[in-house]
C-alpha cells in the first residue's frame, strides 16, 4: 500500500505513520522540512510548499499513490488544490478535519456523533467544513473515494498538553510549583482527550477500507471527562494534586482575550463526541493510553526539548489568581 501524507510530521501524522508501517505500508511524506524529523528513515520524505498551489500540482502530476491523508488542509482554496492533484491519482482521500464544525450545540442525548448538524462558531470550523465539502463533492463526481475523520483534542510528544485555558498551558509549571490554577465555571464542563497513537489509529486503518469510503468518523477516546477529572489526572502525571480556582469564562477571557482564545471558542463548552462508528467500522481504533500515562510522556518531551513553560515570569497569570483569591474565592482540590 502506497500512502502519501501532506504534512506527515505533525502531532496525528506521526501516530498514523507509526500503525502505517506496522501495517507493512510504504509512507511518503510532504511538507515544509521545518519541524524536527523523528520519522522513521524509511519513510520517504518530499518538500514543497502546499500553498504554491500550481507547484504542489505539478510535483504529483505524474505519480500515483493508493491513498492520500491530507493532515494540513485547512482553507477551501488548499482543497481545491487537493482535488486537482489528486483526482484520478489516488484510490482513496482521507481528510483530517475537526468536531470544531459541529460547533457548540449539546445533543439531547448529550454527545455529539456524525449526524449532528454542523453549524461551527469559529473561522476554524468554517473553513474545514468548507474544505469537507468540497472534498465530499469530488467523491460524489468519483474522483476518488473521501473519507473524512474529525478529532477532537489530540495530545501527545511533540506539542503542548492544553488546558481549560490555553494551548500551551502555563498551569502545568505552576502545579508542579504546589501553586493553584485557574478553571473556568464550575470545572463541570465535559471534555474528551485522545492520544496521538491512539487517534491515528483510526486514520491508519481507515486506509483502503471500503466500508470508510464515503464516510465522517468522529475520532474521540470513550472516555469523558469533566475539566475537574482532567487536571487531576494531568496533575498525577507530576505526582502532584491540582488546587483549582474557579471563575468565570468571560471574566478569564476578558484579561487577555488573544492568549485565552482557546476558552473563548472552545473549551467553555461541552467537547463530547460519540465515536462508536468509527470503532464499528475501524475495529482497530481501540483507544488504549489513559491521559496519566500520555501526560507524562507529553511532560517529558516538552523537558527534553527546552520548550517546558516557566510560570515564574507569568505576571497576569500570577495577578488573576491573586485578584480571585482577594474575592474570597478559595482553590478546590481536582
Amino acid at each position: 500500500m502506497q500512502v502519501l501524507i501532506i504534512g506527515g510530521t505533525g502531532l496525528i501524522s506521526r501516530g498514523i505513520v507509526k500503525h502505517l508501517l506496522a501495517r507493512g505500508a510504504e509512507v511518503t511524506v510532504f511538507n515544509r522540512a521545518q519541524r524536527e524529523n523523528t520519522l522513521p528513515g524509511s519513510v520517504k520524505r518530499l518538500t514543497g510548499d502546499r500553498n504554491q498551489f500550481e507547484d504542489f500540482e505539478r510535483q504529483f502530476a505524474t505519480t500515483r499513490f493508493d491513498v492520500v491523508i491530507d493532515m494540513i488542509c485547512f482553507t477551501p482554496e488548499q482543497a481545491a488544490s487537493d482535488v486537482r492533484a489528486f483526482r484520478g491519482r489516488c484510490e482513496q482521500f482521507i481528510f483530517c478535519s475537526t468536531v470544531c464544525t459541529y460547533g457548540v450545540k449539546i445533543p439531547s442525548q448529550v454527545l455529539v456523533d456524525e449526524s449532528f448538524p454542523q453549524e461551527p462558531i469559529s473561522g476554524y470550523g468554517r473553513n474545514k467544513l468548507a474544505c469537507e465539502q468540497i472534498f465530499r463533492c469530488a467523491h460524489d463526481e468519483r474522483h476518488f473515494q473521501a473519507t473524512i475523520v474529525r478529532p477532537s483534542n489530540t495530545y501527545g510528544a511533540g506539542a503542548p498538553l492544553i488546558d481549560n485555558l490555553e494551548a500551551d498551558a502555563v498551569a502545568w509549571d505552576r502545579l508542579e510549583r504546589g501553586q493553584p490554577v485557574l478553571c473556568a465555571g464550575d470545572g463541570l464542563g465535559l471534555w474528551q482527550s485522545t492520544h496521538r497513537d491512539d487517534c491515528g489509529k483510526l486514520f491508519a486503518y481507515s486506509a483502503l477500507n471500503p466500508r470508510t469510503y464515503g464516510q465522517n468518523y468522529n475520532a474521540t477516546r470513550e472516555v469523558v471527562f469533566t475539566w475537574r477529572d482532567y487536571y487531576r489526572q494531568a496533575a498525577a502525571a507530576l505526582g502532584k494534586t491540582a488546587q483549582l480556582v474557579f471563575m468565570p469564562a468571560a471574566w478569564i477571557v476578558r484579561h487577555d482575550p488573544a492568549r485565552f482564545g482557546l476558552l473563548a471558542e472552545i473549551t467553555q463548552y461541552h467537547g463530547a463526541y460519540n465515536s462508536t462508528k468509527a470503532r464499528r467500522d475501524v475495529p482497530e481504533f481501540i483507544c488504549e493510553i489513559g491521559l496519566t500515562s500520555g501526560a507524562t510522556e507529553t511532560f517529558a518531551d516538552l523537558r527534553r526539548r527546552n520548550v517546558w513553560r516557566d510560570s515564574g515570569t507569568d505576571v497576569l497569570y500570577r495577578s488573576m489568581i491573586d485578584e480571585a483569591l482577594a474575592c474570597g474565592v478559595a482553590p478546590v482540590p481536582a
